[in-house]
């Protein structure tokens, strides 16, 4: 098992906690994606990897047809339970790289925050033999976002990370600037599967007391995995200094990339 196949499953084992502790994203998101792909009403969709149905719920709501993929039994679950209202939208447990679509082809095929956790070598094609002609793949990238004016608090936090050897081989640090993200143009371009490559991204901030950002961190494949004495020391950290500010808050940023293609 590979280090993305052990860390891509850490999700299942606390998915009430994700539920919970997750951000939502901004609803321009939603409104640029259903422009940009020129979605029409009642349009069919497939989501890869839907988690807890948090990016579901807004597109269900506006009356699309939603397939959602989903590796996680219990995060299964727990979205149907989120999405219970809406009959537009079924919940199947399936490594999205093996699902049996039947026939099935859709007009937009969308994965938020999981595109990276699939097999490289088959995404792109299977995602393109899944979509109808002209239908369009939409990819939300992001996560922690460093603006200017980013909490001082993840920086100086870093030295604790680093004690426990814990930050990730090759990244860079500090990181870059959220309008310095690269976006997934050169990748999607280089399959030679889709064109007509767009992007938007957005920026905004969340305040945590240290008993939500622990939460946060217990969201995290990384956290997750992590042994538990390691872990204990690291969230008794976080919580101290978070405790010891004057306001009893962190100010967390966030960044999402939404890139969109269009089948050739």
């Amino acid at each position: 098992m590979t280090d993305r196949d052990r860390l891509k499953i850490t999700f299942n084992q606390v998915a009430e906690t994700y539920d919970r502790a997750r951000p939502n994203y901004p609803e321009r998101l939603f409104e640029d994606l259903i422009a940009l792909a020129k979605l029409q009403s009642g349009a069919d969709l497939l989501e890869i990897g839907c988690g807890t149905g948090r990016t579901t719920l807004p597109l269900a709501q506006r009356g699309f047809r939603i397939t959602c993929i989903e590796l996680g039994e219990n995060l299964a679950a727990v979205a149907r339970r989120n999405l219970s209202p809406l009959p537009n939208v079924r919940v199947v447990v399936a490594p999205f790289e093996t699902w049996d679509a039947g026939g099935q082809t859709v007009d937009l095929a969308y994965a938020a925050s999981s595109w990276h956790w699939l097999d490289p070598e088959i995404r792109y094609p299977r995602a393109a033999a899944l979509l109808k002609p002209g239908g369009s793949l939409a990819i939300i990238s992001g996560g922690h976002a460093f603006p200017q004016d980013a909490d001082p608090f993840f920086f100086e936090i870093q030295d604790v990370y680093r004690e426990l050897d814990m930050q990730p081989k090759g990244e860079q640090w500090p990181p870059p600037l959220p309008e310095d993200v690269p976006d997934l143009r050169e990748e999607i371009e280089a399959t030679g599967l889709f064109a007509e490559f767009q992007s938007r991204r957005y920026v905004w901030e969340k305040l945590y007391t240290a008993e939500t950002y622990i939460a946060l961190l217990n969201s995290f494949s990384g956290h997750i995995a992590l042994e538990p004495a390691k872990r204990d020391y690291l969230y008794r950290k976080v919580r101290e200094r978070i405790t010891a500010r004057p306001d009893r808050r962190v100010r967390r940023h966030w960044l999402a990339i939404l890139n969109l293609a269009r089948k050739r």
